[in-house]
């Protein structure tokens, strides 16, 4: 059997647009058939200041990103690229809590190599639906927030199943409802179908960081709720913004007395 940490990374190190997420899901494949182990005498985890990606998009920060409307057609390509880069992002970083987090029970892997290919699949579809609009992935540009916190919490499990899932995964909870309906609203059927799509997967993606963050929490003796707001404190100050989707945090692992708290801090 090949080693599935080894195998993550080399997922990690591509950077080919077509050839991250056919790597992911061959991974996922594999694992499922039993090809693939956590080995633990694998070489111990590389600090990865970023993973394979193409040459384009350029990354910038994002205050320098135009704010487009969804009226024109190259607004709503812009909308799709933009989601279409967070899913190609969210491959690395599935990828990068099989390959950097180790020692950790069975059911973690088997978790995070799921969210790999869910990532994978989501990317390749909205890639495609952006072809249809005469575009690429690449062709806007695009900024680096979620591996920027990725690197911020490489040191801890804890802290990267808090920041990642909880609360940059969490954030698409909220906000995609609503670009739902303006999708729906404009005639977009099958851009707003594959948000559809996403957004089910994604609860299943967050209540997997909550799981893994309470586990954590659970093994070094730490109250999660106190120790959640002075990591968000700590790394990702003003990022809490309302409305919370309230139905689809709770099935994805929050609590009725967290939120009432995170409410509070959105404030």
């Amino acid at each position: 059997m090949d080693d599935l940490h080894a195998t993550a990374k080399a997922v990690l190190d591509c950077g080919d647009i077509a050839g991250k997420p056919a790597a992911a899901r061959a991974l996922a494949k594999a694992f499922r058939d039993g090809e693939l182990v956590a080995n633990g005498t694998s070489p111990a985890p590389e600090a990865i200041a970023m993973p394979g990606r193409p040459t384009t998009p350029k990354l910038v920060h994002p205050r320098d990103l135009p704010r487009r409307g969804f009226g024109s057609t190259e607004g709503r390509a812009a909308f799709i690229h933009a989601v279409t880069h967070i899913e190609f992002n969210a491959i690395d970083l599935a990828c990068d809590a099989i390959y950097r987090f180790r020692g950790m029970p069975a059911d973690y892997y088997v978790d995070w190599v799921q969210v790999a290919d869910d990532e994978a699949r989501h990317f390749t579809m909205l890639r495609e639906r952006l072809n249809a609009f005469g575009h690429d992935y690449g062709d806007f540009d695009a900024h680096n927030g979620l591996w920027e916190m990725a690197g911020k919490t490489a040191h801890d499990g804890l802290a990267r199943m808090a920041l990642v899932p909880r609360v940059l995964e969490a954030r698409g909870l909220d906000v995609t409802p609503g670009m739902i309906v303006k999708l729906r609203a404009l005639g977009d059927e099958e851009t707003a179908g594959i948000l559809d799509i996403i957004l089910r997967e994604e609860v299943a993606h967050v209540a997997a960081g909550s799981r893994w963050y309470r586990w954590h929490c659970e093994r070094a003796d730490i109250e999660p709720r106190a120790r959640f707001r002075a990591l968000l404190k700590e790394y990702a100050s003003g990022v809490l913004h309302k409305p919370f989707n309230i139905e689809a945090r709770m099935a994805a692992g929050f609590d009725a007395e967290e939120l009432e708290g995170l409410l509070a801090a959105a404030d």
